[in-house]
């Protein structure tokens, strides 16, 4: 089972950008954030005629996330069921595929420490712990993919003291990142390379960030601890970022031994 994440930001502008890429590398599941669309505009059909059944949690200009299912696509369900008030905006949408519970998750921005989108942020991180515990058991198939907005480690951003100060880097984005991993998520692609730096999802459209290798990893692929057992491989496609209006994500892609 092929799963991927992949912020696409803004799904019209990349939508040739995505088919390409779904046809050549043919997830059994692709989480995708920042679509930028309302519900009623998402392209259902055109992901149809490529064998996928989908869902969309959408709001129009901003944020947006989707789940597309080759494999089958259940028990669907928007925002967190913590007995909290709905988060006004579409970050996050759930499904079970193949036996497999997957949720398409776009965590807020934070836009700068102590800013009440960096606190709004944090508040969110801690809703994805709880709904977690009141719903879920770490010892099911269930894997949490999406753009996180937080580095986890000094190594995941190209200079970490270009950062003083900002966002995705502070200790309270970091603990509540940890926190999540503590509920029994694995942070997949550092499990298997433990040692390595300088591996990024992302790379800012200015001053030729990806040429200059100016990047961070902000998105993640999180299995619970069994279903990370059964991982055979994780990779980031650099080549997404390369080329005519891409997004200034790349995929994250892993394969898993269960069919």
């Amino acid at each position: 089972m092929r799963i991927a994440t992949w912020n696409v930001n803004s799904l019209k502008a990349r939508m040739p950008r995505v088919v390409d890429w779904v046809t050549r590398f043919n997830p059994s599941v692709l989480c995708i954030q920042e679509t930028k669309m309302a519900s009623d505009a998402f392209p259902h059909s055109d992901f149809e005629e490529l064998g996928y059944e989908s869902v969309h949690n959408g709001e129009g200009r901003w944020n947006g996330v989707a789940i597309l299912s080759k494999v089958g696509l259940d028990d669907v369900s928007h925002g967190f069921n913590d007995g909290k008030p709905d988060d006004p905006d579409a970050r996050i949408i759930w499904a079970t595929c193949n036996g497999v519970r997957i949720a398409s998750a776009y965590i807020p921005n934070g836009r700068e420490v102590g800013h009440d989108h960096y606190h709004y942020k944090l508040e969110w991180l801690s809703r994805l712990r709880s709904h977690l515990e009141l719903n879920n058991d770490p010892s099911e198939n269930l894997a949490v993919l999406g753009d996180f907005n937080v580095a986890p480690e000094d190594r995941d951003v190209w200079d970490i003291k270009s950062f003083n100060g900002a966002t995705h880097v502070s200790k309270p984005e970091r603990d509540a990142f940890y926190e999540i991993l503590d509920w029994g998520l694995v942070d997949s692609l550092r499990y298997q390379c433990p040692g390595e730096a300088g591996v990024y999802t992302f790379w800012d459209y200015r001053q030729g960030s990806f040429y200059k290798k100016m990047g961070m990893r902000i998105d993640f692929i999180l299995p619970t601890v069994p279903m990370n057992e059964a991982m055979e491989i994780i990779v980031v496609d650099r080549n997404a970022r390369k080329g005519e209006k891409p997004s200034d994500h790349a995929p994250v892609v892993a394969d898993f031994s269960f069919s």
